[in-house]
């Protein structure tokens, strides 16, 4: 690895010469592109922000000075650089590297989750900290991409930023003008002007004496000084990006020059108080199939061919596919479907929707919270807007879904893409919550299909729905065996297994709710082979829960629900309480996610580690049953503690 090689802190990168930097770059980038074409993970961020984390690292003294990357899958420079090469092969697998900024990994990390917009309030907050604990001679360093500006929380930080001009923070905007696709919206035409039209040039050229002659800009006062190096220039920041806050702007800085951003940096060191440094680079730069690849860049990438970038493994039809699929169905249908994504139309499905109806498409940015409340502005116009999100960025969109649009009953379609357990990307990707939140809003509809036949019939369900917002939720990746209802039962509750109950000591009421259908099933059909009736039921739509299930658990000995989600407040529960309230005093079991963050793995290993597999499912209904053997079984011991949500559930699953 060459000079690679040698770098163990970043005390090794402080001590290479500026002759070498440009050398250390290129061996970054080919070792980017070796381990991560065999891991997979975010490898166009990555590419992007080598010479920016290099002199990031040159100029500040991480850990003393804190490094906090926003969102942070543009981080596996920074771990390489802070010692963590040697681990690049175990990136997102299990037990090895986080795919994100990890406090259990490195003294450099200072955050883990992977949520965008929060840097500028972490920053926030530990200058704050700094400046109370009397240590002044500490910056702290917050790399916001253009993206992840066009979330609402940047800008309240920046706003709390701007009020105490002593406060030792350095803003690194990193703009590639890109999201996860092109960034959208006004800032981002802010910054597009500035990259374009850098009128400050105009201003060096022509002098102060012109400024009346050049519109607004003649309005303002500029402050302008003289070049460090090209491509390296100053100016008070213009109040049209970054309104009444007058905080000391820089730039725009060529992001892979590592001697302009060096001298940027350095000013940004000696500065006192919040300061906000431009810096333009090239997401994908370096590496020709991600620079050609114009939808995005390679931003994600499963295992690829690292010579031509074309992945190793087939693609398969996905749970998202399915959805693109069915909305384009109700588009051609029906003039009053609309949809709204987070700046992820691609990922979540709704591309091909755009393209065919590009009027009917709103792209808010990564703003989850703005567009459910817009898609309630939409609803009350006589629309019904559907809003593709990944299941885990809907968490911060509660408030507005509870009171802008549940509060008003309003027909609002959520489609959360990624439910579940995802895996590789980790604990805040995860997207465990969804159910437990849905159920908290009064009149909420939320579907799990277990295949893409219900995923097609129950996402034509819910846009017929004008009562109020509904949920249809599906996992990451591909897509599962359909399952055929053997019977259908009130309510439209699907019996997929029924055992022959003659001469069995116990009958079991197995609840599946969406895609682990499968699991349930293999499980049943293990646990009927030992003696014990089992039955199968999918509800299909799990929120509300239907008074059915409460009447069915009459005629079992024990119900057993099965959920992609956690424990606490979960289908289970709410189950649990109908039986309840109908006084039906068959024992419910719940086996669902624990109430812990979950370490990254894939999404099987998390499942079998959970007990969430065939085999663990039914070694917790054996042990329920009291029909596991005698001897000590540790597993199923585990798989008990963790179905019924116990603090003592323990394996490298969990963060600590």
């Amino acid at each position: 690895m060459g000079l690679l090689s040698r770098i163990t802190s970043p005390s090794d990168v402080r001590a290479l010469p500026q002759e070498k930097l440009d050398d250390l770059a290129a061996e970054v980038r080919d070792f980017l592109v070796e381990k991560v074409s065999t891991t997979g993970g975010h490898l166009g961020p990555n590419l992007g922000v080598v010479e920016l984390t290099i002199a990031l690292h040159r100029v500040f003294e991480s850990p003393k000075d804190p490094l906090i990357f926003d969102t942070s899958h543009q981080s596996y420079v920074h771990k390489i650089l802070t010692g963590r090469a040697d681990k690049f092969d175990t990136l997102r697998q299990k037990g090895g590297l986080s795919g994100y900024t990890d406090r259990g990994e490195s003294e450099h990390d200072w955050t883990e989750s992977s949520h965008a917009s929060a840097a500028l309030s972490y920053a926030d907050g530990m200058a704050k900290a700094f400046a109370l604990t009397d240590q002044i001679d500490r910056k702290v360093v917050a790399v916001v991409g253009d993206g992840a500006l066009t979330g609402g929380m940047c800008w309240e930080a920046l706003n709390n930023i701007a009020a105490d001009k002593t406060r030792n923070i350095v803003i690194v905007v990193n703009d590639n003008g890109r999201s996860y696709s092109p960034t959208i919206g006004g800032f981002a035409n802010s910054l597009a002007d500035l990259r374009t039209q850098p009128f400050y040039d105009k201003v060096m050229e022509q002098g102060k004496s012109t400024l009346n002659s050049m519109g607004w800009v003649g309005k303002r006062t500029f402050e302008v000084m003289h070049a460090l190096k090209e491509g390296v220039k100053y100016h008070v920041i213009p109040t049209e990006m970054f309104p009444e806050l007058n905080m000391k702007y820089v730039g725009p800085v060529d992001g892979h020059n590592i001697q302009a951003l060096e001298h940027a940096f350095k000013y940004a060191k000696g500065y006192t108080g919040p300061i906000i440094i431009h810096c333009v680079t090239q997401k994908g730069r370096g590496y020709a199939p991600a620079e050609n690849k114009t939808s995005d860049l390679m931003h994600s990438t499963g295992a690829i061919d690292p010579v031509t970038g074309v992945p190793l493994a087939k693609s398969q039809r996905s749970w998202t596919d399915v959805f693109t699929e069915e909305l384009l169905e109700a588009g051609a249908r029906r003039d009053d479907i609309v949809a709204i994504t987070a700046a992820m139309a691609g990922p979540t499905g709704l591309a091909k929707f755009g393209e065919k109806f590009p009027d009917r498409l709103f792209d808010v940015g990564i703003a989850e919270q703005h567009a459910t409340t817009s898609a309630a502005g939409l609803a009350l116009g006589g629309l019904h807007p559907v809003v593709a999100l990944y299941s885990t960025f809907m968490n911060r969109a509660f408030d507005q879904l509870l009171m802008d649009v549940g509060l008003l009953h309003l027909p609002v379609t959520l489609v959360l893409d990624r439910s579940g357990i995802t895996g590789s990307d980790g604990a805040s990707h995860n997207g465990v919550w969804d159910m437990s939140i849905a159920g908290i809003v009064p009149g909420m509809r939320l579907a799990a299909p277990r295949d893409d036949v219900r995923l097609r019939k129950q996402f034509n369900e819910a846009i017929e729905y004008e009562n109020g917002p509904t949920i249809v939720r599906f996992p990451k990746g591909a897509l599962v065996p359909v399952i055929d209802a053997v019977d259908t039962l009130d309510g439209g509750i699907d019996v997929i297994y029924r055992s022959d109950r003659a001469n069995r000591a116990q009958s079991i009421l197995i609840v599946s709710i969406g895609a682990l259908a499968g699991e349930c099933v293999a499980a049943a059909k293990k646990l009927e082979e030992e003696g014990l009736a089992v039955d199968v039921i999918d509800p299909g739509w799990a929120i509300p829960v239907s008074p059915v299930i409460s009447e069915l658990a009459t005629s079992y000995d024990m119900v057993v629900t099965v959920e992609d989600g956690v424990i606490h407040g979960g289908v289970g529960s709410m189950i649990d309480t109908v039986c309840d309230e109908n006084g039906v005093d068959t024992p419910v079991r719940i086996i669902a996610v624990p109430q812990k963050f979950l370490r990254h793995a894939s999404r099987s290993e998390v499942l079998t580690d959970l007990g969430m597999d065939a085999e663990g499912i039914a070694e917790s209904i054996r042990t329920w049953s009291g029909i596991s053997a005698e001897e000590e079984n540790t597993t199923a011991s585990v798989h008990f503690l963790r179905a019924t949500g116990s603090s003592g559930a323990k394996g490298s699953i969990f963060k600590d």
